[in-house]
């Protein structure tokens, strides 16, 4: 069973996202609303990021679904994962208005089905296809929806993940968190304060011009969240993106950890205590997987983008099959106990569990993990699909993966090239235990798709 990727023309991998008055208008929400009160009718539920430009998009985007006699709940600013839970556990579905890790100047919609997980291609096709209706319903005076404000139910999140963890297992922890004054400046620090840590903020703020780092948590954006790491003696730090379902982690030395390490570690400690499937796609590191294997759990391949590994787990569970974990090698991961989403919060939350469980710091736990290089550039051109294509051709003979554009596998090395879903370009990575290979590969592809592209222009 493999999930396969559908073309869309306007929501990328992870919703519709583009810079407010170019690509993104409320025009656009409002007509996003009522495509999807059109396809979900009944209660949606509606958030946002902390982005100066959400309530013009939100208020259009609900004025969409209650002109199509859908009744909105509005839970204001949170974290998507949070109004992920929310539309799980109460609604017919949601809509988050987020650009995720994009800068400023972006926004977006990411629509959420009644069981959590973002809206699949198929679904989202045919929201696309109802944008570009003319002339969609909508209902008369006496039949159009009602609003209420719920901005209590993200209270509601938090329990949820603190209740997980009743033994408490960050009593005498310190843990500083950089929420990057997006919505998790609600939520982490609460969520770790109820498992005992003592919890220190930078950019703890909710503040949409983003006065302390961008939304993206890079290695240089987290320097203050290092240094006040190192400064505080914590046990590590905790950085989220725009819209906290990814978490990304500072180690008590001040050093980033790289995602995909991040995700070897806890897949490590989920696996020693339930054996089953992890779920992650195959743009993810080996060492996760040599890690899962070592444990005694086998790692199922998906296309990239955290719906399609969501969308996998729950199928393979609806098979029989067992399934612990998943996950991206971004920071974003998947806990299907808890939800089948990415959750920044989970995700702080599991490491302090973990760090207790082992009683090692958490530096000392990323040396002994399998070393491995990862090299990743991306490639400006209009041509991704077709050069991947070529590129295929080219490489018949190898051992080759076509989940999600083209992997080339030799031995202990990989490459992955594939077109980008939002953008004109394509994005080689190059993953291998040594680093010498590693690098003769990716200047083999980088020169093959070159001479390809040339014969392209």
């Amino acid at each position: 069973m493999k999930i396969k990727k559908m073309q869309k023309r306007l929501f990328g991998t992870n919703g519709v996202r583009g810079v407010i008055g170019k690509e993104i208008t409320p025009e656009l929400a409002l007509r996003i609303g009522q495509a999807l009160g059109t396809m979900r009718p009944g209660h949606i539920a509606v958030g946002m990021d902390t982005r100066t430009s959400g309530p013009t998009l939100a208020d259009a985007l609900k004025a969409g679904l209650l002109a199509t006699g859908c009744d909105v709940v509005d839970c204001g600013i949170l974290p998507t994962p949070a109004l992920q839970y929310i539309v799980k556990e109460h609604y017919d579905g949601g809509a988050m208005i987020t650009a995720s890790h994009n800068p400023p100047e972006y926004n977006g919609v990411k629509i959420i089905e009644p069981d959590g997980t973002e809206m699949g291609d198929e679904e989202t096709i045919r929201l696309e296809e109802q944008l570009s209706d003319k002339s969609l319903p909508t209902k008369p005076w006496d039949r159009v929806g009602t609003e209420i404000a719920a901005p209590h139910l993200i209270e509601e999140y938090i329990q949820s993940i603190a209740g997980q963890f009743p033994e408490k297992p960050g009593n005498g922890m310190t843990v500083v968190v950089d929420p990057g004054s997006g919505p998790a400046c609600q939520t982490t620090p609460a969520i770790l304060q109820a498992l005992g840590c003592r919890v220190i903020t930078i950019n703890g703020i909710m503040d949409g011009t983003f006065p302390g780092r961008l939304p993206e948590p890079s290695p240089d954006g987290l320097k203050g969240l290092a240094a006040l790491v190192v400064a505080s003696k914590a046990a590590f730090g905790v950085a989220h993106d725009g819209d906290a379902d990814r978490a990304v982690f500072i180690d008590e030395n001040g050093s980033f950890i790289e995602e995909n390490k991040e995700f070897s570690l806890i897949t490590q400690h989920i696996c020693r205590n339930a054996k089953g499937t992890i779920v992650t796609p195959v743009s993810t590191s080996q060492v996760v997987e040599l890690i899962a294997n070592k444990e005694g759990c086998t790692v199922q391949y998906t296309p990239v983008g955290s719906i399609y590994v969501a969308r996998t787990m729950r199928e393979l569970i609806a098979g029989g099959k067992l399934v612990v974990f998943g996950g991206e090698g971004n920071g974003g991961l998947i806990f299907p106990k808890h939800q089948f989403c990415r959750d920044g919060g989970m995700t702080a939350a599991t490491m302090v569990s973990l760090l207790a469980t082992t009683g090692q710091r958490l530096s000392l736990l990323v040396a002994q993990l399998p070393e491995r290089h990862m090299i990743k550039e991306k490639i400006a051109t209009p041509h991704g699909s077709r050069l991947i294509e070529l590129l295929n051709k080219r490489y018949a003979q190898e051992n080759i993966d076509c989940t999600d554009g083209l992997k080339i596998k030799r031995q202990n090395t990989w490459a992955l090239i594939r077109a980008s879903g939002t953008e004109p370009l394509i994005r080689i990575m190059v993953d291998a235990n040594d680093k010498k290979a590693g690098s003769a590969l990716y200047q083999e592809m980088k020169n093959s798709v070159y001479e390809i592209l040339q014969t392209l222009s």
